[in-house]
């Protein structure tokens, strides 16, 4: 696992050269009269960094009591300027699945308000037989444990490989799933405010194809029900078709191929890295 500096985003542009004022105009438009200016920004609550980039700005009209608030201007830019009537606004910041807000009250004039918020983010991967498993093969599953239960509450579902997640500073438990049947691998792992931890999680796994033949190495039949069972005959996976492919596990496996009216078993190991075909030989 390495835990690597929380990159701000790329730089803003370098301002323009300064010019000299027009006398019969200001060199800038001025907000409406009687409005005010709010100018916003968020930064890393550890350091104090800007964030430059993945924010989402949102402003409330507070109206106090139990009324709902009302969404008065959104920005996606890293340092927004709201131009607003005067009175009660909740400026609230959401990066990636942190945030942060404030409750404001203002009648003239403009504001300046930085929100510190505690997040950093995680970028996971996934490996077998330390070769890198291609992103569209696996899925991550994030959670915030709750006492006892690793998977408490889940935060996200199917994160991509690679896949920046900007999540509130706090210990997550990160399920990675290779494929669609049972390789499963789990890690807990910690997010700090400012820092993306990277982490790679190793799977002992391989993906065979399923076939009935009539003689080694020949045409598989098509319509063939697969079942695919562990030992101690719990079904793992089920299909329809001629060779139908499923990553497994390591272990040792039961095949079960049923076509017409026929059953046929064979008990086949599963190494880690090892991609092959499972052939059922019915000798006819």
């Amino acid at each position: 696992m390495i835990v690597a500096p929380l990159a701000p985003g790329q730089a803003q542009d370098a301002a323009p050269p300064s010019t000299i004022p027009s006398l019969t105009a200001p060199s800038v438009p001025l907000p409406p009269a009687g409005d005010i200016t709010i100018h916003a920004s968020a930064s890393y609550a550890t350091d104090g960094k800007p964030i430059r980039s993945g924010l989402q700005w949102r402003v409330y009209e507070d109206r106090g009591g139990t009324s709902e608030p009302v969404l008065a201007a959104r920005s996606t830019e890293p340092a927004p300027s709201f131009n607003l009537p005067p009175g009660n606004y909740i400026i609230h910041a959401a990066f990636g699945f942190a945030g942060a807000s404030k409750r404001v009250t203002v009648q003239a004039g403009n504001i300046i308000e930085r929100l510190p918020i505690s997040a950093g983010a995680l970028r996971l991967a996934g490996v077998v037989s330390e070769q890198p498993i291609p992103p569209g093969q696996i899925s991550f599953s994030v959670y915030v444990p709750i006492g006892s239960n690793s998977e408490g509450r889940l935060v996200l579902s199917d994160a991509r490989s690679g896949e920046l997640i900007r999540l509130p500073e706090g210990t997550y438990h990160v399920v990675s799933t290779y494929g669609d049947a049972n390789s499963i691998m789990r890690a807990d792992l910690k997010v700090e405010t400012g820092r993306v931890t990277e982490a790679t999680l190793h799977h002992r796994a391989a993906t065979v194809t399923l076939k009935l033949v009539a003689a080694p190495g020949g045409e598989a039949f098509a319509g063939t029900a697969f079942s695919v069972l562990t030992p101690g005959g719990d079904v793992i996976r089920e299909a329809i078709g001629a060779f139908p492919s499923v990553t497994l596990a390591e272990g040792e496996y039961v095949f079960i191929a049923r076509h017409d009216g026929q059953v046929y078993t064979r008990e086949f190991k599963v190494e880690s890295g090892l991609n092959r075909d499972i052939e059922i030989v019915t000798g006819r």
